[in-house]
Parts: C-alpha cells; sequence; structure tokens
C-alpha cells in the first residue's frame, strides 16, 4: 500500500465517521500524517491486518490524536496472540508465534485501555462476537492474569484469564498517537 492510498482511505473513512471525531478538521490530521515514516508504517499495518483505523478524538495530556482500530470485530489480522512475551514464552504447550503486546510494541501502537474500549462504545458496538486483549493493570499482569473486553447485550463487559491463554477470536485493537 503506499502512502497516497493509505491517505486514500483514511481521508475516506474520516469524513465517513464524523461523529467520532465532531471537534477534529481532516487537514490537521493529514499534517501530522504525510511527513511522518513511523506513523504511516503503523497505519499502513492498522489498515492492512483489517483494522479500519480512525481518530476517536484528541489526547488530554498529550494533545496528540488518537488513531485507534474500530473495525466492528478484533481486527482479523491480528487474533490468537496470548497477552504478552513472558505469557507466551511461560506457555508449556502449543505456544503461539507471538502476543499482543509484542505484536502491538513492534508496529509502534499501544494496547487500549479499558477506558478507550468504554469510549468505543459510545460511537457504535465493537466485538460482539469476538473481544480484544485490554492495556492490563500491573497489579493484575503481576499475578499472571490480563484483562479483554467485548460487548454483549448492549454492554461493556471487562474480564479476565490468564495471560498465556489465546482464542481464534481475540485479538488486540492499537492506539496511535499523532
Amino acid at each position: 500500500m503506499t502512502k497516497q492510498e493509505l491517505l486514500s482511505i483514511l481521508r475516506q473513512r474520516f469524513t465517513s465517521n464524523m461523529f467520532r471525531h465532531q471537534d477534529v478538521q481532516w487537514n490537521d490530521v493529514e499534517a501530522k500524517i504525510i511527513n511522518n515514516p513511523k506513523a504511516i508504517s503503523t497505519l499502513i499495518y492498522m489498515e492492512e491486518t483489517k483494522g479500519e483505523p480512525d481518530v476517536i478524538g484528541v489526547d488530554e495530556t498529550s494533545k496528540a490524536f488518537q488513531y485507534v482500530d474500530c473495525s466492528a470485530q478484533s481486527p482479523a489480522g491480528r487474533r490468537s496472540y496470548c497477552y504478552d512475551g513472558p505469557a507466551r514464552l511461560g506457555r508449556k504447550k502449543f505456544p503461539p508465534l507471538t502476543s499482543a503486546m509484542e505484536e502491538a510494541e513492534k508496529h509502534g501502537l499501544i494496547l487500549i485501555d479499558e477506558a478507550i474500549f468504554r469510549k468505543l462504545k459510545t460511537f457504535e458496538d465493537v466485538d460482539t462476537t469476538t473481544s480484544s486483549w485490554l492495556k492490563t493493570p500491573e497489579s493484575i499482569r503481576n499475578l499472571g492474569g490480563a484483562i479483554f473486553g467485548n460487548i454483549r447485550y448492549d454492554h461493556v463487559f471487562i474480564y479476565h484469564n490468564g495471560a498465556d491463554s489465546y482464542y481464534a477470536d481475540r485479538g488486540y485493537r492499537g492506539l496511535l498517537l499523532l
């Protein structure tokens, strides 16, 4: 995918989904992307793995645009991962090739947290048949667990599982701050 093809897709998605970013202008977003090779590479990865990235607002602390995977279900090209590298390496049987945290970091992403997952619900229902690993508090991770979310019955549910678990319908949603 070329930079121009990416920008065309992102622009079309941005203008078709203004309810996600009512106070943001495309020209401001494009200016942050256009001369940023790392952002372009990350956004291409998000797009090619079926994440359908879009701006969902501005981060209150950094004032950066929040690009998040807005696909209806957990991105199809990023499923069947356990939570992180230590969990993957600790699996005794059938470890996956990589983990959500390793893949996110490799591609310049941050796993979305519970607050961003809940923010997505204010726009539309996501993960109604899948689930997504969420950035897990250290207090939970230190005990061997990790959290994930999905939406069922018009409600957000946050669950826990062993960080080494992985399922065909669980992936991760990424956050890119621009």
